[in-house]
């Protein structure tokens, strides 16, 4: 069971929160999805896209599989959503078995500019996971500062709130 605690920490947690991203994509206007939240930054929309990447960028070579590429999608809504489901299509093919071993197989990959090569283990948990969740977390900072009517709730999928509460 050891040989799939990667897989429960990786594959549904990136399934659950690109569903909250579609939903996310799905109330923000054009105009939200190109909102940056400083000049150097991505957009929103590059802000989901990449999340989504993040999402097979890591779960795949942690299954010991090629990364698979994504279809040539636009970055308006549609687009993304399209983008966000084949993230979660593909990683509803990986298997808890196919994440044996995945703790301590070696990863070599690029962090910007850096070449790093870490073992599974510190691959999601310092790497992979932060930078999902930091991306995703900019999208969805993107979309609030852009006027979206979105919470904590919208993010996570967990939390409830009174329409209109108010910290």
């Amino acid at each position: 069971m050891a040989d799939h605690a990667l897989y429960t920490a990786s594959v549904p947690v990136f399934r659950h929160y690109l569903s909250q991203a579609k939903g996310l994509v799905r109330r923000a206007t054009p105009d939200m999805l190109e909102a940056r939240l400083a000049p150097d930054m991505f957009s929103g929309a590059e802000q989901f896209a990449t999340a989504a990447g993040f999402a097979l960028r890591v779960a795949f070579p942690l299954a010991g599989h090629i990364v698979p590429e994504f279809p040539h999608l636009g970055m308006d809504g549609e687009g993304l959503r399209a983008r966000i489901a084949f993230a979660d299509e593909q990683l509803a093919s990986l298997e808890p078995t196919d994440f044996a071993g995945a703790e301590d197989r070696m990863i070599a990959h690029r962090a910007g500019f850096a070449e790093l090569e870490q073992t599974g283990a510190d691959f999601l948990h310092l790497f992979g996971m932060p930078n999902f969740l930091f991306h995703l977390s900019m999208g969805f900072a993107v979309l609030r500062q852009s006027g979206a009517e979105v919470g904590k709730a919208d993010f996570d999928g967990l939390h409830t709130y009174p329409h209109g509460f108010r910290f």
